[in-house]
């Protein structure tokens, strides 16, 4: 299992204005874990996002900044987080503020009231991982909710990943535009193609060092979660990472460059790029049952992930150096009192914060004082 730092990143303090249900609210806390019972639609879930706007991205949620904003509000909002971890003390500001054209777009992040260029910059003080009720389908929905959920793993551990991306989806969006246009400067277009290529195997090489190192965390047999949940076996699917199993690694940029060029009249016809890691998908089977995730009962899939994504918690503590903080939305309902119990267990060796919520506050009894018990009800947050 991870071995734990001294200093494991914890929130200590959350406030929050303007947000969701929330005109205004305060929580202060110790290291233990989060528990937030109360009724469907107090607002638990919304304190989950809260605090997963502390990573980059769009949340737990994906959500619109726009509509993050509380009903009958100015459109502004404000999460602001206490942190303490490795790095000691932060001071961590987020969300969206008037700008000189009413409330700006995109939310602002700033560190210790310095205002950061990027929300990039929010990796260097803590790693968020979380498992919501809205993933319960990723297996057998769109392969695109399975290729952000593979992007935000990488993301976690390698924090150049999210510009990778970025960069990519812009070049390829230029390429598609070239394309369109008969007459575009053919120089133009090789130049994109290349800068294509070197992303796109950037990015299939960090994504199956990713897979590599789960399935590595995965394997180590009894004592993970694997010991609770059933193991999931990982793999990629596509195009870039059939050209990887069939081919030389240094040959792999120039291979994929020459598709582009022979594959620019099918592209144009299609109006968008077929091949490329934007395609790939994430192939996961139940280990024990050998059969694919997609075809496994709902309580199966459920445990599969779970499993999945607490290794992904071991395995972001031991390559980032920072055990990672946990949002688990409704984690409790679907499990008998056991797995209850052993996946508590299993949170504690982690040594995380970890953050949970339910509708009963009777299925975290075996969190004992491990944690610190709130009843959030009509906006309010009270300690229990």
């Amino acid at each position: 299992m991870t071995a734990q730092t001294d200093l494991p990143t914890h929130i200590e303090q959350l406030k929050l204005f303007s947000f969701r249900n929330y005109a205004s609210a305060r929580l202060s806390l110790d290291h233990r874990h989060v528990v937030l019972t109360g009724e469907n639609g107090a607002g638990k879930t919304n304190l989950l996002e809260a605090v997963s706007f502390l990573s980059p991205g769009r949340g737990l949620r994906r959500s619109v900044y726009g509509q993050v904003a509380r009903e009958g509000g100015d459109g502004t909002w404000a999460v602001h987080a206490e942190l303490n971890g490795p790095a000691g003390p932060v001071a961590i500001g987020t969300g969206l503020q008037h700008g000189a054209q009413g409330v700006e777009g995109q939310r602002r992040v700033h560190v210790n009231s310095a205002t950061a260029k990027t929300s990039d910059v929010l990796l260097e003080h803590s790693r968020i991982v979380w498992l919501t009720p809205s993933m319960d389908g990723l297996f057998t929905g769109p392969k695109g909710d399975r290729r952000r959920f593979l992007d935000r793993l990488v993301l976690a551990i390698d924090p150049a990943h999210g510009r990778r991306v970025a960069d990519y989806e812009k070049s390829m969006r230029a390429r598609n535009k070239l394309l369109e246009d008969f007459s575009a400067d053919k120089s133009w277009l090789v130049s994109i193609e290349s800068q294509l290529a070197e992303s796109a195997i950037a990015i299939a090489f960090a994504r199956a060092e990713l897979v590599d190192l789960l399935r590595a965390i995965i394997g180590r047999g009894e004592t993970g979660p694997q010991a609770v949940f059933p193991n999931a076996e990982i793999a990629l699917d596509g195009t870039l990472e059939d050209m990887m199993r069939a081919g030389s690694a240094s040959d792999l940029e120039d291979e994929f460059r020459a598709l582009l060029v022979r594959e620019r009249g099918r592209d144009r016809a299609a109006g968008r790029m077929i091949d490329g890691p934007h395609r790939t998908d994430i192939a996961v089977r139940h280990g024990p049952k050998d059969m694919a995730a997609a075809l496994c009962s709902t309580g199966e899939q459920k445990a599969l992930l779970t499993g999945l994504v607490l290794a992904h918690a071991n395995l972001v503590a031991e390559v980032s150096g920072m055990v990672p903080i946990l949002l688990l939305d409704e984690i409790a309902a679907h499990l008998d009192a056991g797995r209850r119990a052993a996946l508590f267990n299993l949170i504690d060796t982690l040594g995380c914060q970890a953050w949970m919520t339910g509708t009963d506050a009777n299925l975290f009894d075996a969190m004992g004082e491990r944690a610190q018990h709130f009843t959030v009800s009509d906006s309010r947050i009270v300690p229990t």
